[in-house]
């Protein structure tokens, strides 16, 4: 594995510019969504698993996409809206990205290198991809679009340290 390019520029659904460094030390979660998604309904166990572990340093980052079917039509104001009015999301969105192909944003380029999909794919199959990334950048795996949030629950509890101290305590 590889780790996570700091310096990656990223642009929240407000038109917000930074990098990735905000970042550096949480272990972060990174999904491509879609508001008419069959797995739209995983917003739902993001905003849970951010709510949860957000305080032990868990970041939940979104990034909208419409490369599959079509399914993010919506403009920014669209997405943030359905977002927290359907979901109740509070963890940050960002702008419409491409995933796949020429123009795929740069951390999608490096997620899909750093953890490749089935057979060693690099591509992103469908929406609600995620990927977990260390505290220390460290790329630690992808996730299909079937793998719930909640599925994902003790990788996370992992990345974070936290499975060690409740046994411990």
């Amino acid at each position: 594995m590889s780790k996570l390019d700091y310096h990656t520029q990223v642009t929240t659904l407000g038109g917000e510019s930074t990098d990735l460094s905000a970042y550096q030390g949480d272990v972060l979660l990174i999904v491509n969504t879609a508001s008419k998604c069959g797995f739209t309904p995983q917003y739902e166990g993001l905003e849970k698993l951010h709510q949860t572990y957000e305080e032990q340093g868990l970041r939940v980052l979104g990034f909208p996409c419409n490369q599959f079917g079509r399914q993010e039509p919506g403009s920014s104001a669209d997405i943030e809206s359905f977002c927290q009015l359907n979901y109740g999301v509070s963890f940050p969105m960002h702008e419409k990205v491409d995933v796949n192909g020429d123009d795929a944003h740069p951390l999608f380029q490096q997620l899909k290198t750093a953890a490749p999909g089935l057979l060693g794919s690099k591509g992103i199959k469908w929406n609600f991809t995620k990927f977990l990334v260390g505290r220390d950048g460290e790329i630690l795996g992808r996730y299909a679009p079937k793998t719930t949030p909640a599925d994902m629950a003790d990788d996370i509890e992992k990345a974070l340290g936290t499975q060690v101290e409740q046994a411990a305590g």
